[in-house]
Formats: structure tokens, sequence, C-alpha cells
């Protein structure tokens, strides 16, 4: 059983996919309605699927979030992926304290307690094989050139830099915490920057800017017993942006 925060669309929702084609029942916690193909994931992969309004940022909302997914689902949690994020293209100089503590509640925050309510729900069921996979971001290992995201840079470098801190205390439990920082990606997120896709393209060694589906694989190896053996670890998913 699986719970992806965010999970109504982007890079959420290709986790979302990626974990049912594995074959996970997965729970999606949003603001927003997911996107069409949510509501094929269930049929496609023969997996049972749910959907919750939740705000991460609010400790309310999440807690009601959980209860819910808890009765829905008999209390049945091994893998938890709290993707929700936002980000702000705005200058350091004129970031204001209101922008930056929305970024903190839904990036750090949201991220944070998420992760905690699932670490209690998998210890509760006693899971035999938990994991949390933290979504980062390269930006949590470079200044972004192209973008004016220093707030965005600090939320990013907090998931990354909890990871390795939140997989020690859980690992007597028998949970993994492991991160992602994806790269580049066309999201509804990145959509608003047209202006600077040939930019992130000769960014990447590669070339190109990722598709959702290139950074599901990850997710999906950190879920199973492939990466039995890793915990506070990151994996960059970026094209090699941050290599050269």
């Amino acid at each position: 059983m699986a719970l992806v925060t965010g999970g109504a669309r982007g890079c959420g929702l290709a986790f979302v996919r990626g974990l049912a084609e594995a074959g996970a029942n997965v729970a999606v916690f949003d603001v927003v309605s997911p996107d069409e193909g949510f509501y094929a994931i269930e049929k496609d992969c023969g997996v049972r699927t749910a959907y919750y309004k939740v705000d991460v940022s609010s400790q309310e909302s999440l807690q009601e979030g959980f209860a819910s997914f808890q009765k829905d689902f008999d209390n049945a949690l091994d893998i938890c992926v709290p993707c929700a994020g936002i980000n702000r293209h705005r200058p350091f100089l004129e970031f204001t304290y209101k922008d930056h503590q929305d970024l903190l509640s839904i990036n750090v925050l949201g991220l944070y307690f998420t992760a905690q309510l699932a670490a209690k729900q998998m210890v509760a069921n006693k899971t035999k094989h938990g994991s949390i996979i933290l979504v980062a971001s390269m930006a949590s290992h470079i200044a972004v050139r192209s973008q004016l995201c220093s707030a965005y840079c600090g939320t990013k470098g907090a998931v990354r830099s909890m990871c390795p801190a939140i997989a020690k205390e859980l690992a007597e439990y028998g949970i993994r915490v492991n991160s992602i920082s994806p790269g580049y990606v066309k999201t509804e997120m990145t959509a608003s920057f047209p202006h600077l896709l040939d930019g992130w393209k000769s960014e990447a060694m590669n070339g190109r800017i990722a598709e959702p589906e290139d950074i599901m694989g990850a997710c999906v190896f950190l879920a199973s017993d492939a990466s039995s053996y890793m915990t506070g670890s990151d994996i960059a998913v970026d094209g090699g942006v941050t290599r050269w």
C-alpha cells in the first residue's frame, strides 16, 4: 500500500502510476483534482486507488486525510512519497515573508509531517517493507542558474538534509528513508517558464528536459526490495545537470 502527496499530476502522478504498475494500491493526497490519467490507473494496473483532498500545509487537513485513509484501507501502509511542493520565481531582494512562509509550509513542514504520520502508521501496522521517499530537488545541490528560486533551494535543501536524520531514527522499525532529487521536468509547475526551456536543455548532459516518467523509475526502485540496503541516501535524476 502506497501514499503519494501531490499525486494528482506531474511527477507525483507518474510516481502513482509507477507504484501501481509494480502492484501497489495507491492513495493520493492533493489540493487539486486528479488529472484524467489518474482514473485509468486502477483499471490499467488492476490495483485499488483513492483520492483525498488534502492540504499538506494544514495540520488539521493532513490529520483528517490520514484518518480517512487509515479507515478506508484498514491502516495498511508500506510506502509513502511526500511529493507535494510549490515554487516561486522571484528575486532574493524582493522575496516577501509570506512568499517564503508558503514554501516552507508545504515543501518542508508539509513533507516532514506527512512522513511522520506515515511512519507512525507503518510502525502501528508492523510493515516489513517500510519505505519513505522524500522528494527533494537538484536545487538542493546547486544554485539553479536560470531561475530566481533562493527560497525554493533552501526548502529542498532542508528536505535532503532531514533525510539521513529521519532514516537513522526509523531504522529500528525497519523503515527506510531516502530522497530523490529531480532535475528539470516538464510539469505544470515548470510550464510557467516556457522562455527558460532552451536554457534548461543546454544545461543537461543529454540535451533534453525530463518527462515525469523519467523520474518514476527511481521512486519504484527506492520503494522496492531492490533497494533494501539503501537508507539515508539521495538519488539525483537530473540529466547530469549537477555533475558538470
